[in-house]
């Protein structure tokens, strides 16, 4: 049975002798966020398709999240539903690849490697609640440095497990839980867990459980510690430490952000016969290296921004080391990285890249234009190992945002996103992206 089935019997079972009782239905929260997306990814360089790609569609994203019954044990349950609807996306600008066997940028693909007219999933979660402690069992969308779902696109992604989450000790919250399925965000299935260098759909290997545990310390009010640990069983490993620190100036505010990630190999990963299997990580190695595409990763990073009044200044560094690259939860079919150079288009978290990272943004609200955003952003990764001479990248990234502050569309928000990349390393790539959005509240 899938988790999500289970999730369903298990809280409509509970549910039975309580769904009367007045928070279950009385906190009850409802909404439907309408989500118009269009993307253009220009492949400037090489002569391989795709050139372009280029899609737009209306998402429908229905949230629902029930209040608990009352008593010791507090009983609820949760909703998703997502469905993405295709307003154009021609053949030779959806593309997909047959060898990777994924769909477009944005959505699946049919048998004649069109794109699908529409697209979407149903996802339940079932929940429990004692004192300051819930437990969670179906549809997750995490948000923790060893797993983070990936939102860039007209639906987001999805993952099938299990949470709890403990909030007992004052200033300390604790998280736990297992995952076993992904569904993507151009997919209405679900599917396992991989990294880069194994997740072809086709000919990689996907496995079913993803374990993680960590908590968040606020150990003053300025001043937050971090502890996480995950596992991809049969790939890797991962540590992760992280300080988040607030610091009133006399003239501004200056915020630090510290990580550190330890990640290393597990179970068929970590044997040469297993690497065979197909059980690899992404990373530079010599052909008769022993050790060729085992997890072997250190990834540091220090990010600080200086903030006054509506300005913005940020300046960051990210060190990978290793012969990996960096592991994180990734299907192939789009995934979030926790790391402060996961950007509009690359990562740039190859296997010893170094990267400079400095942003720049800027509030309207302070000259009277209130809901009026902007940002811009330039990173530089040098140092990329290969086999030949080192490698280095650059991306620029602009975003302007805008969110109408009155009258009967309050609420609607505007953005558009274009970034450019060129690389050593993979494709030079121009992007461009316009969303609207707008939520209403139905419950």
């Amino acid at each position: 049975m899938k988790t999500s089935s289970l999730a369903l019997a298990v809280a409509l079972g509970a549910l039975t002798q309580h769904v009367t009782a007045g928070g279950f239905i009385g906190d009850s929260k409802a909404s439907l966020a309408l989500r118009n997306f269009y993307i253009n990814s220009d492949n400037r360089e090489g002569t391989a398709a795709p050139s372009k790609q280029e899609e737009w569609g209306q998402g429908f994203l229905f949230n629902y999240a029930s209040g608990y019954t009352e008593g010791t044990v507090g009983v609820g349950v949760d909703a998703l539903g997502l469905l993405g609807v295709k307003l154009d996306s021609g053949k030779g600008t959806h593309f997909n690849p047959t060898s990777a066997n994924y769909g477009g940028t944005v959505f699946p693909t049919d048998e004649d490697g069109r794109a699908k007219d529409d697209f979407g999933s149903l996802g339940v979660t079932g929940k429990l609640r004692f004192s300051k402690t819930e437990a969670r069992l179906g549809t997750l969308l995490p948000k923790l440095p060893v797993v983070t779902y990936n939102d860039g696109r007209l639906l987001p992604q999805t993952f099938e497990g299990g949470q709890v989450t403990s909030s007992e000790i004052a200033g300390l919250t604790l998280v736990g839980g297992q995952l076993e399925h992904a569904k993507g965000r151009n997919s209405s299935d679900a599917r396992g867990l991989s990294i880069a260098g194994a997740n072809n759909a086709r000919t990689g290997q996907f496995v079913n459980k993803f374990y993680f545990a960590g908590g968040d310390y606020k150990v003053s009010d300025n001043l937050l510690a971090q502890y996480y640990y995950g596992n991809l069983e049969d790939f890797y490993n991962q540590h992760f430490v992280g300080l988040t620190h607030n610091w009133a100036l006399p003239v501004g505010a200056l915020k630090s952000d510290l990580r550190y990630f330890y990640s290393d190999s597990d179970g068929k990963n970590a044997s040469a016969a297993g690497r065979r299997e197909g059980f690899r990580s992404a990373g530079n190695w010599a052909a008769n290296d022993p050790d060729r595409f085992e997890v072997d990763n250190r990834t540091w990073s220090a990010f600080f921004t200086y903030s006054l009044g509506g300005h913005a200044a940020s300046l960051g560094y990210q060190q990978v080391s290793g012969d990996s690259a960096f592991p994180f939860l990734n299907q192939g079919d789009g995934a979030t990285a926790y790391l402060i150079t996961d950007r509009q288009i690359g990562k740039f978290a190859s296997a010893g890249e170094r990267t400079w990272v400095a942003e720049y943004g800027y509030d309207f609200a302070k000259v009277g234009v209130p809901g009026l955003k902007a940002t811009a952003t330039y990173l530089k990764g040098s140092q990329i190992e290969t086999q030949g001479s080192d490698q280095d990248e650059w991306e620029r990234d602009l975003r302007v945002d805008y969110v109408l502050q009155g009258g009967p569309l309050k609420g609607l928000g505007a953005s558009w996103r274009n970034a450019s990349l060129r690389s050593d390393a993979v494709r030079d790539q121009d992007e461009n992206r316009l969303i609207l959005s707008y939520t209403l509240t139905l419950l």
